[in-house]
Parts: C-alpha cells; sequence; structure tokens
C-alpha cells in the first residue's frame, strides 16, 4: 500500500489546518454579523446609538466566540480607516466646508496640539510619568472619533453649520492627530528633537500630502470621464484610490489621511459631480455608504471584543484621571478658541461649543495608536489599557448622553411648518432634476419628442403642486416669525448662501482696497447677526 512521504503529510496537515482556520473565521463573522443586526434593531427600538450598543455587545459576547479576536493596528491603519476617511472625503460639499473653514481649522490643527498638550502634562504630574509615556498618551487621547456624534446627529436634526464643523473637524484631526503621534515615536526612536524641526517636518508632511491628494484627485477624475456610464469600473477605481493614495502618501513619508481627505474632496465635489452620469453617480455613493456602514460595525465590535474588564479594573482610577486630563484639555482648548473664531469669522453660538466639548468621543484610531506604541516603552502594557478604558467609558457614557445633551440645550427647535417646506423642497428638487435627465435623453435621442413631453408633463404636475405648497408654507413660516417674540426659525439654505456671498464679496472688496474696512464693518455685522439667526 502505497505511504505518504513525511513530507506530503506535513503538506496535508497544513492544509487541514488552513481550512480549519477559514472555517473558524467564518464562523466568527456570522456570529459577528448576526450580533450587528441585532443591535441594529435594539438601537431602533430603545433610541440606543448604534455604535455604543455595538461596544456594549461586543464586551457581552467575547467568552462565545469560537476563537479570540484581536484589532489588528495595521488592519486598521491600511484598510479600513482608508475606507473611512474616504467615504466621509467624497460626501462632504466644499462649499459648506469653506464656510466653516476658520473654526475647522482651529479645532483640527491648535486645538488638537493644546488638547494633546495638557492632557499629557496633567497625566504626566499627576501619575508620575515620564515625558514619553505622557505624550504619547495626550497625542492618543486628544483625538477624537466624531462617527458616535454623527451617528446621533442622524438621529437629532442639528444646524448645517455644526454638522459641518463636526465633520470637518474629524476629517482633518485624525491626520494630524497621526502626524503628532509619529513626531513623538520619532523622537523617542532617535533621542533627537527640536521644535524648529518638528514643525518644519510637520509642514512637509501636511502641505506634501495636500499636493499629492490633490494630483491623485485630478487624475481620478479625468479618469471618471472615460466610464461616465460604467458605475462597476468606477467604483474599482474609487477604490484604488482609497487604498492607494494612503500607501502613496506612507511610501512618501507624507500624511496618508490627509492624502485620501483631500483627494476624496476632489472626486467628491468634481468628479462625481461633473464626470458621472446620475445613475453611476448613485451606484457608487451607495456602495461607499455600504461600506463604511459595515467598516464602522466591525471596528466597534472589535473594541468590545478588545477590552479586558478585569485588566481595566485593576487601573480604573488612572482611566478616569487620563478621562478627567482630555476633558479638561478639551475645554481649554475648544471654549477659547470658538471665541477666537468668532472674532475673525461668523460668531459660533456658546451652546454649539457644549456639544463640541461633549462630543470629544474616543474611538477606533486611539485604540490603533495605543497598540502601535514601541515595545520598548517603559509600562506599555499599562498605557494600552489605560486607552482602552478610556475608549470604553467615552464611547459608553459620552455617546448615550450626547443626545440628551442636545436636546436639553435646545439647539434644535424644528418646527412642523420648517418640516413640511423641507419635503416640499425634496419634491422638487427630485422633480427638477428628473426633467434635467429627461432633456439629456432626449437630446441624445434616447427618447423621441412625444415621449419626452409627455414623461415631462408628468413631472411638471409635481413641480407646480410642489412650488405651490412652497410659496404658502413660507408665507406662514415668514408670519411665524414676525409674531414670535425675536424667535426666528431657520431659514432655507439658499438665503444662507446668498448671505455668505455678500459676506465674501465684501471681504474681497477689502483686501483689494477697493473700500476700506472701516467703511463696511457694520453691513458685515449686520450680516453676521441674520447668518446667525438662520441657525437658530
Amino acid at each position: 500500500m502505497f505511504e505518504p512521504t513525511p513530507l506530503l503529510a506535513s503538506e496535508t496537515e497544513q492544509q487541514l489546518l488552513a481550512d480549519a482556520s477559514v472555517a473558524e473565521i467564518a464562523n466568527i463573522l456570522t456570529i459577528l454579523l448576526l450580533v450587528a443586526t441585532g443591535v441594529a434593531l435594539i438601537s431602533r427600538r430603545y433610541r440606543i446609538p448604534y455604535v455604543t450598543g455595538l461596544v456594549l455587545a461586543g464586551l457581552a459576547i467575547t467568552e462565545f466566540l469560537p476563537q479570540p479576536v484581536r484589532l489588528d493596528p495595521n488592519l486598521i491603519l491600511n484598510l479600513l480607516l482608508p475606507i473611512l476617511v474616504f467615504q466621509a472625503s467624497i460626501n462632504t460639499d466644499l462649499s459648506r466646508l469653506r464656510s466653516t473653514l476658520t473654526p475647522i481649522s482651529l479645532l483640527a490643527g491648535p486645538g488638537l496640539f493644546m488638547a494633546s498638550g495638557i492632557t499629557a502634562l496633567i497625566l504626566k504630574f499627576a501619575l508620575n510619568m515620564d515625558w514619553i509615556p505622557a505624550l504619547l498618551l495626550g497625542a492618543i487621547l486628544g483625538n477624537t472619533d466624531t462617527i458616535s456624534v454623527i451617528a446621533v446627529f442622524k438621529e437629532i436634526k442639528v444646524p448645517d453649520r455644526l454638522a459641518t464643523i463636526v465633520e470637518g473637524e474629524s476629517l482633518f484631526n485624525d491626520g494630524a492627530s497621526l502626524v503628532l503621534f509619529s513626531l513623538i515615536i520619532e523622537a523617542y526612536t532617535t533621542g533627537f528633537f527640536t521644535l524648529a524641526g518638528g514643525l518644519q517636518q510637520l509642514f512637509i508632511v501636511i502641505v506634501g500630502g495636500g499636493l499629492l491628494g490633490l494630483a491623485i484627485g485630478y487624475l481620478c477624475n479625468s479618469l471618471l470621464v472615460a466610464l461616465s456610464d460604467d458605475s462597476l469600473s468606477g467604483i474599482l477605481l474609487t477604490v484604488a484610490v482609497a487604498f492607494g493614495s494612503f500607501q502613496a502618501g506612507q511610501a512618501l513619508q507624507v500624511s496618508g489621511v490627509v492624502v485620501v481627505v483631500i483627494a476624496g474632496l476632489t472626486i467628491g465635489n468634481r468628479g462625481l459631480s461633473q464626470s458621472l452620469s446620475a445613475s453611476s453617480k448613485i451606484t457608487l455613493i451607495n456602495f461607499w455608504e455600504y461600506a463604511d456602514f459595515c467598516v464602522n460595525t466591525f471596528i466597534f465590535l472589535l473594541i468590545g471584543l478588545e477590552v479586558d474588564l478585569l485588566e481595566m479594573w485593576n487601573i480604573l482610577p488612572a482611566v478616569f484621571l487620563a478621562i478627567l486630563a482630555y476633558q479638561i484639555g478639551r475645554v481649554l482648548s475648544v471654549y477659547p478658541l470658538l471665541a477666537l473664531s468668532g472674532r475673525i469669522d461668523l460668531p459660533i453660538p456658546i451652546r454649539w461649543a457644549h456639544v463640541l466639548f461633549l462630543g470629544n468621543i474616543k474611538g477606533s484610531l486611539s485604540m490603533v495608536m495605543a497598540l502601535s506604541i514601541p515595545i520598548t516603552v517603559l509600562g506599555r502594557t499599562n498605557l494600552i489599557t489605560l486607552v482602552y478604558g478610556a475608549v470604553l467609558i467615552s464611547l459608553v457614557i459620552q455617546g448615550l448622553s450626547l443626545s440628551w445633551l442636545i436636546k436639553k440645550v435646545n439647539i434644535t427647535p424644528v418646527s412642523k411648518t420648517r418640516q413640511q417646506i423641507e419635503l416640499a423642497q425634496s419634491k422638487l428638487i427630485s422633480a427638477k432634476a428628473a426633467q434635467a435627465e429627461l432633456l439629456n435623453m432626449h437630446n441624445s435621442g434616447i427618447l423621441s419628442k412625444s415621449m419626452y413631453e409627455e414623461m415631462r408633463a408628468d413631472y411638471q404636475v409635481g413641480i407646480a403642486e410642489a412650488e405651490t405648497q412652497l410659496r404658502q408654507l413660507n408665507s406662514r413660516e415668514v408670519t411665524a416669525k414676525k409674531t414670535s417674540k425675536g424667535k426666528v426659525s431657520k431659514f432655507n439654505g439658499i438665503k444662507r448662501q446668498l448671505l455668505m456671498v455678500e459676506r465674501n464679496a465684501l471681504n474681497d472688496a477689502v483686501r483689494k482696497r477697493i473700500i476700506s474696512a472701516d467703511i463696511v464693518a457694520d453691513r458685515i455685522r449686520a450680516i453676521d447677526d441674520q447668518l446667525m439667526k438662520l441657525e437658530y
């Protein structure tokens, strides 16, 4: 009888082990997907933030998995993070981002460094730590993961400008945090660091990443023109850009996150709107929304699976001290910087500052950075456990209390009339867009003239009804504003955009020395007052 050689037996055993490993991974993925589905149902039923529910579910199911599941920092940084950042970037409107550029720049730049420095200083002396571990913790805990905040904003309507500030800070906060963390690691490994050298390297990393992102974004836009009617190929191209731009940034030693952000903004605001057909654009946006949802689901489940409650309990006082430290850092950075922003740009209501402060929620990136701490750093294990504990408590306590705070400070009193106006606007926008597409199809020979006129007439009926409804509702809203003793409800986005155009035109005239600043100061203040009223 044929006897297999030892080498073949060994290969057979390895294949069996590999098959068993793949089967276990499939079982784990099935369990996680079922758990995520259950969390989604419970979250919707009891109005609990989805990401908070995922973390708690991860804690609960740890013992029931066939084998332990670990949070791999390389997987998060190289595969999952680019997906999250790219999806957020292509869905960010650049005109909205420009209108809030001042507060976003202050919070994501100086705000991050101030919060990180203050946190490190408190931990250094309160826990008697060395400078390097304290600085690393400051950089890790100074980062804000706003996925949870955005999830709350989807459930509770907030002013557009506040949502834009939060989204914009999250876009650039991650890149700045990773750059700061890398500079501290480099100073630790080389034993040499100067402030001038650090600032120079920071400038090169961020500006270089921005320029590389622009180049990749414009290159992708030109390719999207050739794929305007091929949605699947367009998806493949954008996936390649998301991963490739991050890896290109890493290879060229600039910020990979910044590269992805700028490339995504360029594609989202130029490529998708100018290069793709309507159907291709919808397909691509839906794909990235699904990818973002899946990634967030697995990340927050993994956070719950990763936390060891027993280890966290042993250093619980230090965990609460770390939370207190980064909250102090957030307070001392958010409120002064937003006050400064109000002096040079449109003022920020103090109630918004409260939301931005409590929205200082930690997430997956903080845990990934903790796992990336060099093994030679003193007390590395305790540092990782401390960060895990802070992330867990932040996601649960702050995540659950944020919606309560938003309601408590009464940021979003949305009237019934306003909801009806937005519903009528949605009907008008969709019908107008469909008519425009019909015209394109007629001009290209797809539709005959008779069919085009018949289908256009059907849409015209809906447009006429929506316009009549809008006139009545706007008249009712204006009357309500006049009789509400100063309580002003929100105008539509058109009025806000026109006021911003007026303000920018006056600022440009001052910069070009066409008119003097003191002449237009009163007019700019009046415009700012009107813009502020639109946000209430």
